[in-house]
């Protein structure tokens, strides 16, 4: 698969609903070709996110994204269409590439990722432009476990409570590694 561009944000811009619907209908049935067509739809939006949650890791975030497809394809059933199929897309591809983290057990801590010293700057700051080039850098300077719960609660918009299911963290690391993210942030920025 040639990975899709990295198209930023996640605002859904497709097909209005009851096409859509009409798509995941087919698809449920077994009409592949419909499933097809929500992943043209879609795919780059994917590959973005994965692209952010895998650390600019274009390899990983492309391998992350078949995964997602591939569960959304296996839990298409499941869908009930309570929200719009991308935002049902977007909390699979989150727990893909969360899940993935834990059971690598690749979290670490801030003191190991002190330890390691900062990071390099992101391969994918060059190609969005929604990103100063500073913001990518301090991002990519962040410990890995603050920059996921910094990406998930400030820019995706998840609360504390489902960035702590997601990661398999107490909620109340999660509010710690987010005051250390904008902590640093701030410094990185200065």
């Amino acid at each position: 698969m040639v990975a899709p561009a990295d198209s930023g944000g996640w605002r859904q811009t497709v097909a209005p609903a009851g096409e859509e619907a009409l798509l995941v209908s087919r698809a449920v049935d077994g009409d592949t070709r419909a499933f097809e067509q929500l992943y043209r739809r879609h795919s780059d939006k994917v590959f973005g996110l994965c692209v952010r949650l895998c650390q600019g890791d274009r390899a990983k975030a492309e391998q992350a994204t078949q995964d997602a497809f591939v569960r959304a394809w296996e839990k298409l059933g499941s869908f009930r269409g309570e929200a719009q199929f991308g935002t049902w897309l977007h909390r699979i591809t989150v727990n893909v590439v969360l899940g993935e983290h834990r059971l690598l057990q690749r979290w670490t801590t801030f003191e190991d990722a002190e330890a390691a010293g900062p990071r390099e700057e992101l391969a994918t700051a060059a190609e969005d432009p929604s990103l100063s080039r500073d913001l990518e850098r301090a991002l990519a300077r962040l410990p890995k476990g603050a920059r996921t719960v910094l990406w998930l609660h400030d820019v995706e918009g998840y609360l504390h409570e489902e960035i702590a299911q997601l990661t398999g963290t107490a909620v109340g690391t999660s509010k710690a590694q987010l005051h250390r993210a904008r902590k640093l942030m701030k410094e990185h920025l200065q």
